[in-house]
C-alpha cells in the first residue's frame, strides 16, 4: 500500500513539475487600432526543450463587449529541439497578425490558448479598442494651465507695445501747433502788433456830439424859441384874433 502512495505522489510531482515549466504571456495589454488597419495578437510560449512539450496546438479567439466568443484560427507546432538546449527553457513568440479590421465592433479582448497532451494554458488577454478617427490623446490639466499663461502673457505684451506706439505716433501730431506757434513767436519776439481800424462806434459818436451841440445852442437862443421857423410875427397875431373872436363867439 505504501510503495502505491508513493508512486502516485511522485507521478503528482513529476507532472506538477512538467506543468510549472510551461506558460502563456501576451504583452502588452492594450492596444489601439484603426479602421482598415493590421492588428496583431502576441502569444509568447514557454516550454521546456523536452519531446513532451515540443508538440502544441495554439487557439487564437476573441470574446466581445457582449461576452460573446469568436474564434479566430488554430495551428499546430512541432518544435525541433537544437542541439546542446535539451531540458533548457524556451519563450518562442507566436504571434498572430490580422491584416484589416472592418468595422469598430471588432472591439475586445483576444485570447492565445496553447494546449499540450496533458496541459493547458491561456494567456491573459489583449484588449484591442477599434477607432473610426485616430487617437486623441488627453492632457493634464497643468499643462493646459501653463498654455493659458503663456498665451495671455503674449497677449498682454503685444497690447502693451501697440499702445506705446499708439502714443509715439499720435502725440507729435497733436503737439505740432503747439511748436509752430512756439516757433513763431521766438522768431519774431519784437514785432508789434499792426494798428487797429477805429472802430465804428466812434465815427458814430462824434456824429452824435455834433447833434447835441446843436441842439443846445438852440435851446440857448432865444430868438428861436419867439420866432419859430416858417412863422412870421404878423401870422401869429393873426392866429391870436381869430381866437379870441371864436370864444367870444362861443
Amino acid at each position: 500500500m505504501i510503495p502505491n502512495l508513493k508512486v502516485i505522489f511522485l507521478f503528482l510531482w513529476l507532472l506538477h513539475c512538467g506543468g510549472g515549466n510551461v506558460d502563456v504571456q501576451q504583452k502588452p495589454p492594450i492596444q489601439v487600432a484603426f479602421l482598415k488597419e493590421g492588428i496583431s495578437i502576441p502569444c509568447e510560449v514557454i516550454f521546456p526543450y523536452m519531446p513532451k512539450y515540443t508538440k502544441f496546438s495554439i487557439d487564437y479567439y476573441w470574446i466581445n463587449s457582449l461576452d460573446q466568443k469568436t474564434s479566430i484560427c488554430s495551428r499546430e507546432e512541432n518544435v525541433a529541439i537544437p542541439s546542446g538546449k535539451e531540458n533548457k527553457t524556451a519563450a518562442l513568440p507566436y504571434n498572430y497578425r490580422i491584416m484589416s479590421v472592418e468595422n469598430s465592433s471588432s472591439t475586445g479582448t483576444y485570447y492565445c490558448k496553447v494546449k499540450w497532451n496533458d496541459i493547458q494554458k491561456v494567456g491573459k488577454g489583449v484588449f484591442v479598442h477599434i477607432r473610426d478617427t485616430g487617437y486623441i490623446s488627453t492632457t493634464s490639466g497643468w499643462e493646459i494651465l501653463v498654455t493659458l499663461t503663456v498665451l495671455l502673457a503674449v497677449l498682454s505684451i503685444t497690447a502693451t507695445a501697440l499702445l506705446l506706439w499708439k502714443r509715439k505716433v499720435l502725440c507729435p501730431r497733436r503737439n505740432q501747433p503747439n511748436i509752430l506757434r512756439q516757433k513763431v513767436e521766438t522768431q519774431l519776439p519784437s514785432a508789434s502788433p499792426p494798428p487797429l481800424p477805429p472802430p465804428v462806434y466812434d465815427s458814430l459818436d462824434v456824429q452824435q456830439v455834433d447833434v447835441y451841440s446843436s441842439l443846445e445852442n438852440n435851446t440857448n437862443n432865444p430868438s428861436h424859441r419867439k420866432n419859430p421857423p416858417g412863422k412870421t410875427p404878423k401870422k401869429q397875431e393873426a392866429l391870436e384874433e381869430s381866437s379870441d373872436t371864436l370864444y367870444e363867439n362861443i
